[in-house]
């Protein structure tokens, strides 16, 4: 019976795939979500309070955005609070852009929310791909080819003018005026009734590192996908950024795991979940839920649904303990631990779960220096003490994570 569910589950999304990408028509325009709450107010509600409501905020409407106190002298900051036009980000770090005729700049400095302390921010040479286009000044760097895209609704290339700021209900659902005027299930994306490609899409456009299909764009180069909106293919505007097996770069691992943030796309392709018709959203909740990450359910509780004991999705063990060799309620007895470790950069030694839930193996550290999950955790040991503990489990292959 389990596999019998788990079989139905994974192939859901594929079965209910059948709604068009174009089902919106060229005539629908965009409303702004705001025009969404009066028939969804209980969703509206939940939304309105996530990360993705409020990527950037402009402090003269929201004051209580700005974090660090700017009455403090820091020598990294020149600029005041006057300066700000809109707050980037919250939970990691926190940006500031000013504005200079119709667009917006980012400041020389960015605090960085774990350590409490302000940093520089240039982006160095040789670093994004785009670096070689723009001067290395943040005031000759403008958000709207370089951020803009992603983090607002419609935004217009020519006017540089949105329908929205920050990740609004149609950027995942489509312009909806059509669906306004007469609501129906057959005038608006659902993303949950795509195929699993098209809806994982959805996300990807943000949430990866690449390159429009076409560049410059008017004279400029952009880094985000320009012309893609709901209803659309993803391809046709934008690919991934590639890599070399064995060679690390600034974006990728030398085994293709994604070296710093922003990157769960590229990551989450490569996936035996992707592969099999697990999307986003199997996991997370963009409306928001009271998780980290906006996950449906606590991270265990998740991959546990289909990942048991004795599962033949594995792990094959009769007990999960038995599988990680920690204790119940251990930071090691998580899924996540192992499979989603902590390695890919999001400022200075803060780093974020890798999305491609293989486990990295010491070998692999030793071949290709990649950070292992053991070593993420046991820091204080010595490099070879991870392939000799793993050689002593008798549920491990030894030929797959401890070969000598």
């Amino acid at each position: 019976m389990r596999r019998a569910r788990l079989v139905w589950f994974l192939c859901l999304p594929l079965v209910a795939g059948a709604q068009s990408l174009s089902n919106q028509g060229e005539s629908a325009e965009y409303a702004g979500s705001a025009a969404c709450k009066s028939c969804h107010p209980v969703i509206y509600e939940r939304w309105s309070k996530t990360r993705m409501a409020n990527v950037v905020r402009d402090p003269k409407a929201h004051p209580e955005a700005i974090i660090p106190d700017l009455t403090k002298p820091d020598p990294l900051v020149k600029f005041t609070q006057d300066d700000i036009a809109f707050v980037y980000g919250s939970k990691w770090k926190q940006r500031y852009f000013t504005k200079r005729g119709d667009d917006y700049y980012p400041l020389a400095a960015q605090w960085d929310v774990t350590h409490q302390i302000w940093r520089p921010y240039l982006v160095a040479p040789n670093t994004d791909w785009w670096t070689p286009f723009y001067p290395p000044d943040n005031m000759a760097r403008p958000t709207g080819p370089l951020c803009d895209g992603c983090h607002s609704v419609n935004y217009n290339i020519q006017t540089r003018t949105v329908t929205e700021w920050n990740v609004g209900c149609e950027k995942c659902h489509g312009p909806g005026s059509g669906h306004v005027q007469r609501p129906s299930r057959s005038n608006i994306t659902n993303p949950a009734r795509l195929d699993t490609i098209q809806a994982t899409n959805l996300c990807i456009q943000c949430h990866s590192q690449g390159q429009p299909l076409k560049n410059p764009i008017g004279g400029k180069y952009y880094d985000w996908p320009v012309g893609f909106r709901v209803g659309l293919d993803l391809k046709d505007f934008w690919k991934l950024e590639e890599y070399t097996l064995g060679q690390q770069t600034f974006t990728h691992f030398a085994d293709g795991t994604a070296h710093k943030n922003r990157m769960q796309g590229n990551d989450f392709v490569q996936s035996a979940m992707y592969t099999h018709g697990v999307s986003c959203f199997s996991c997370h909740d963009v409306h928001g839920t009271e998780n980290n990450a906006d996950l449906l359910k606590p991270a265990n509780v998740l991959c546990l649904e289909c990942h048991g004991p004795s599962s033949p999705n594995g792990p094959h063990s009769p007990t999960i303990e038995a599988h990680t060799h920690h204790s119940a309620g251990s930071v090691g007895n998580e899924c996540i631990a192992c499979h989603m470790p902590k390695i890919e950069q999001e400022m200075a030694d803060t780093n974020v779960r890798a999305h491609t839930f293989r486990f990295i193996s010491p070998k692999d550290t030793e071949l290709l220096k990649i950070p292992n999950p053991c070593g993420v955790c046991h820091a204080d040991r010595p490099k070879t003490w991870a392939a000799d503990t793993l050689r002593g489990w008798s549920n491990v292959s030894p030929w797959r994570v401890a070969n000598p």
